[in-house]
């Protein structure tokens, strides 16, 4: 397979889309870090980012979303998750949330729940509503290794294992976003990332 680094023009991003509708895998920009994104509703697709990755197959995928009309089909939304998703999103945070029913077993690894992530960046966004479905995207790295901050390490980590990088240049944080689980009796904070945890529980407080 060989990788082409694409500018995000919107014939690109239409392309990109077209790769994610067919079952294939697209690595994009997020203000984060770049992912390694799949249609999250496709189990064969979803297949293919822990076969590239070299993802370990008891860890969990996240949707990435581009409205909330699309949380609202994978994910139960609470009182708690509106106050974050009005204070937040688009922004740096993952919400673990019940999943719904459309949500395969296999992307969850078999949890009743699912994080849900409305990333702040264009290039991500524009792919996300063109392909029409939420894309599953851990990081766009070989499991173990540093996430990839910009197109060339994406390349360095994933050659020969995605189709198309969509180069969106250096990301603005660099590192991961924040992950709170709303599943369980009190609000949990399950990774330190781009937004400090402090603020997220403030919101709920």
């Amino acid at each position: 397979m060989r990788t082409e680094i694409l500018e995000p023009t919107e014939e690109n991003l239409l392309r990109a889309a077209n790769f994610i509708k067919r079952g294939e895998l697209v690595a994009f920009p997020t203000e984060t870090v770049y992912g390694l994104g799949a249609d999250g509703l496709n189990v064969e697709a979803c297949r293919k980012i822990f076969a590239a990755k070299g993802r370990p197959s008891d860890k969990p995928l996240s949707l990435h979303v581009s409205s909330l009309e699309m949380v609202e089909r994978v994910a139960k939304i609470s009182s708690a998750a509106e106050k974050l998703f009005a204070a937040f999103c688009p922004g740096a945070l993952t919400i673990i949330l019940p999943k719904n029913k459309i949500v395969p077993d296999f992307v969850t690894c078999g949890r009743p729940s699912v994080g849900i992530r409305f990333p702040a960046n264009d290039v991500a966004l524009s792919l996300i509503k063109f392909s029409g479905v939420p894309i599953a995207a851990p990081s766009a790295n070989l499991s173990n290794f540093p996430p990839p901050k910009n197109a060339r390490e994406v390349l360095d980590n994933l050659s020969g294992r995605v189709e198309i990088i969509l180069d969106g240049g250096q990301c603005q944080f660099g590192i991961s976003s924040t992950i709170i689980d709303l599943t369980t009796h009190e609000p949990k904070i399950l990774r330190h990332g781009a937004i400090p945890a402090e603020k997220i529980l403030e919101e709920l407080s």
